[in-house]
């Protein structure tokens, strides 16, 4: 529990995304399937620009799911397409070895179906694994709401911790002063964070009085979270 309590940084997690595919995603019922998109790639986004090491899984791509997002794969365009067939990304030995490879305990999981790839994933990787699983449920997406509730909750039993992506976000920035993110983490969040994103742009506008106009992430003094 004492590991739980830590804080996610750029230096103690990784990140998955799992099976975020066409296929899969047609069979989402449990989040607007736009929605989902939008908070995936603000998600590997946020991954992206504090260097957290990712893994990107796919199953059955030509015969069955289709290629990932290429949102996403243009997030990481360098990171190798774990291939398989078992619904459990855990199964696969490749996937064990680029987690074990990055030496982080705490993995940002990301993924579809809530109810069968991201459940199975977490509940081996933290029993033979002893990694700590943090679930990102809003990029994430199950076959009913049902579904990703209970399952979710099961998760949660199990000592899965549950996650927003803007709470991951804002958790590896923790301090406006970190001006080496800052301006990038400030872009993310008009791009992708829908109601915060407007507020942001509206204290710039309105506040700072930076153009209307002007491209996203101005350069001004920290606009505080809350």
């Amino acid at each position: 529990m004492s590991n739980k309590l830590e804080l996610l940084t750029p230096e103690n997690s990784q990140i998955i995304f799992i099976d975020h595919q066409p296929q899969m995603a047609f069979g989402v019922q449990s989040i607007d399937r736009q929605t989902l998109k939008n908070n995936t790639v603000g998600l590997a986004k946020a991954a992206k620009i504090f260097d957290l090491p990712a893994t990107i899984t796919t199953v059955e791509t030509e015969s069955f799911s289709g290629h990932t997002y290429p949102e996403l794969l243009s997030v990481f365009p360098d990171a190798p397409l774990l291939e398989r067939t078992s619904m459990n990304s855990w199964d696969d030995q490749k996937v064990r070895d680029a987690l074990a490879k990055n030496g982080r305990k705490k993995v940002i999981v990301s993924g579809l179906w809530t109810e069968v790839c991201n459940l199975m994933f977490s509940l081996d990787a933290i029993r033979e694994g002893g990694y700590e699983i943090y679930m990102v449920a809003d990029a994430s997406g199950g076959t009913t709401k049902e579904a990703h509730d209970y399952a979710m909750e099961r998760m949660v039993q199990a000592g899965v911790i549950p996650v927003t992506w803007q709470q991951v976000l804002l958790e590896l920035q923790r301090d406006w002063a970190r001006k080496d993110t800052y301006d990038q983490v400030i872009g993310l969040v008009q791009e992708h964070s829908g109601a915060y994103g407007m507020g942001v742009d509206y204290a710039y506008t309105m506040v700072h009085k930076a153009p209307e106009r002007a491209e996203h992430g101005p350069k001004l003094d920290p606009v505080p979270a809350k």
